[in-house]
């Protein structure tokens, strides 16, 4: 189809459309001259400067603040500011070292460590002008007198003594329950401080982790082990003896701190502890125990003073039980007698008695003076010096062999024959002095024991008047109970004493055992004279002439010898009382354990050796025997004569 040239399509053909008039434009209003004035004219800016000016005020008074508070804190408020920041500051705390156990020769815990806290605190953050209030001291105090045991008076003093302090100690040695409860009161106190309803008190309690001695076994060693001071250190026994090798070496941390609490993000500094050793004792834990249960029933039946056991193997040396009773428990020291603290059996000198007569014997068959057989005539009564010496009971003249003479422990009999040493009484006390010495009566054991004693052995030519003839039988001379057992052991051993040892060796931190030294070994007699005389030590007990009869072992033969002398009461330093002992070995035909028992001042009943030590010995010996497993005896004893006809 044919489109017009304007592009629109052609009309069609209908009927004629009618056109609508467009409404009409409203006519324009008159412009006013003002505003047509004012359009007319240029848009001009308004001038920064006043703006700059007003920016640059502000910034001024801005940094005009910050100058006089600088000035401020810098040079007229310095110091207080800088008291304030001496709250956040660093701590230094010692990092305690863990204590080495003390163990039996099986390994078995004697004194051994574990965890506790020293409680502390900071004065200065309960001052009233820290805190702001009252009494702050004294609320703290109340808070944890019943939880730390103590009275609230002695632990306000505590916290009120020095107030600008930052650090005092509450409490030592304090178990984890505690500082958990003290832990619990504190979130506590916390949470009232936040609620307004009060001060927190407790915000400058804090702990320091430590550890805390205890002895698994109660009171069993005490004497031996000793214990540990609140300072942590040994007190007494191998503790002190072996302080250094048990307690390590302390560390240190240094944290950041802040109104005595530690600063999370702070900065800590830690020398790790070095810990200490573990010490290894030749202590055999049952027969300690046999051997303090024991002399601790006896010496109260005997209403005695005190008593001590030792027991000893006598191939090595080793002390396998050193008992004391009275004894104490360790764990409380609150309560533990002053003067049952340290150990007796070491620290304790006394005169021993006639379990010394077998160091005259031992000299006099090793110099030849005598054999066992020789014929002793004893009477009734000896004058010497300024005396006249006596028996323990009256008799008409016996008629002994050397071998009677000590089974019926005659004090007569031993000054006949010590008398045949030299060719005069000097020179037979210088003999007789010299094998003391050998026994090792008057020197250290060498056991190197806090306040052990080496006894009092005067040299000859100080033994005067009737000194002379009462060492022999063991007057005027005095020894510990260690010594007095390894004079046995010396005989038990062939004659050769080895010095008694108490310590096996050590286990340091990193696991490596190390032995004690190898003890030092003396001849002191021949093996013949020892073999001699642990035959006549068998009279005492197995001949019904003996005095220690009543420490027969049914199926072992046993050598041994009663003691009664006098005692030098310690108060007075008179003669007051007895001391009762016995001491013997077993099996006596294969020595193999030394028993050694002393009961002082014993005031109830008997105060014989043979009738109070000797059943102490029997119940240690036969248990000591048991526990090593040492077989019977396998022979009789040969019982040589006590007396000799003299028609």
């Amino acid at each position: 189809m044919p489109q017009n040239p304007g592009g629109r399509p052609p009309r069609q053909s209908g009927p004629a459309r009618r056109r609508v008039p467009e409404p009409a434009r409203p006519q324009a209003r008159p412009r006013p001259a003002r505003l047509k004035a004012a359009a007319d004219r240029p848009l001009k800016l308004g001038s920064p400067r006043p703006r700059l000016r007003l920016v640059g005020f502000g910034l001024t008074l801005v940094l005009l603040v910050f100058t006089v508070r600088l000035l401020q804190v810098q040079a007229f408020d310095a110091s207080a500011y800088a008291a304030r920041a001496n709250v956040n500051r660093y701590i230094p705390v010692t990092l305690a070292a863990e204590r080495g156990t003390v163990t039996d020769r099986s390994g078995i815990d004697l004194a051994t460590t574990v965890d506790a806290y020293d409680i502390t605190a900071a004065p200065d953050l309960l001052t009233p002008e820290r805190i702001k209030a009252e009494g702050a001291a004294r609320q703290a105090a109340a808070l944890l007198a019943p939880v730390l045991g103590e009275r609230p008076s002695v632990l306000e003093q505590k916290l009120t003594a020095n107030p600008k302090s930052k650090y005092v100690v509450l409490a030592r040695r304090q178990t984890p329950k505690v500082w958990n409860r003290i832990k619990e009161l504190k979130k506590a106190s916390a949470a009232r401080g936040q609620r307004k309803e009060g001060a927190d008190v407790l915000a400058g309690v804090n702990r320091e982790p430590h550890s805390k001695r205890v002895y698994p076994n109660g009171g069993l060693a005490a004497g031996i082990l000793g214990f540990v001071n609140a300072e942590g250190r040994g007190g007494g026994g191998i503790e002190a003896q072996y302080d250094r090798v048990l307690a390590g070496q302390d560390g240190k941390l240094v944290y950041a701190q802040s109104g005595g609490r530690q600063v999370p993000t702070g900065d800590v500094k830690e020398q790790p502890a070095v810990p200490g050793s573990d010490i290894e004792l030749t202590i055999d834990r049952d027969i300690q125990w046999a051997a303090q249960s024991a002399i601790t029933r006896q010496v109260q039946e005997s209403a005695a003073d005190r008593g001590y056991v030792v027991v000893q193997d006598n191939r090595t040396g080793e002390i396998l039980a050193m008992a004391n009773a009275p004894g104490y428990d360790p764990n409380d020291l609150a309560h533990a007698d002053s003067a049952a603290l340290g150990n007796a059996a070491l620290q304790d000198a006394y005169e021993p008695g006639s379990v010394s007569k077998v160091m005259t014997m031992a000299a006099v068959l090793e110099e030849g003076a005598a054999t066992p057989g020789t014929h002793v005539e004893v009477p009734n009564r000896l004058p010497r010096a300024d005396r006249s010496f006596a028996d323990d009971v009256d008799h008409p003249t016996w008629h002994l062999t050397l071998n009677g003479v000590l089974a019926k422990s005659s004090n007569i009999g031993t000054i006949l024959a010590a008398e045949q040493l030299g060719k005069d009484q000097g020179g037979a006390n210088q003999v007789l002095y010299s094998y003391l010495r050998k026994f090792g009566v008057g020197e250290p054991t060498g056991l190197g024991f806090p306040g052990e004693t080496p006894g009092i052995l005067a040299q000859p030519a100080k033994w005067q008047g009737s000194r002379q003839y009462t060492i022999p039988f063991g007057q005027g001379l005095s020894l510990n109970a260690v010594q007095a057992a390894s004079v046995y052991s010396t005989i038990a051993n062939g004659g050769e004493r080895i010095r008694p040892t108490l310590v096996r060796g050590t286990k340091g931190p990193d696991g490596r055992f190390t032995p004690a030294p190898v003890p030092e070994r003396n001849r002191v007699i021949s093996d013949r004279t020892a073999r001699e005389l642990a035959t006549m030590l068998e009279s005492v007990v197995d001949d019904r002439e003996g005095t220690g009869t009543k420490a027969k072992i049914p199926g072992y033969r046993v050598a041994g010898k009663t003691g009664t002398s006098n005692r030098v009461d310690p108060r007075t330093g008179r003669y007051h009382g007895y001391t009762a002992s016995f001491a013997g070995f077993a099996p006596a035909d294969q020595p193999r354990v030394t028993v050694y028992c002393a009961i002082q001042n014993p005031t109830k009943g008997s105060y014989f050796g043979g009738q109070i030590c000797g059943p102490v010995y029997k119940q240690v010996m036969e248990f000591a025997l048991k526990t090593l497993q040492v077989p019977p005896s396998g022979t009789q004893p040969p019982r040589l004569p006590v007396s000799y006809d003299d028609q």
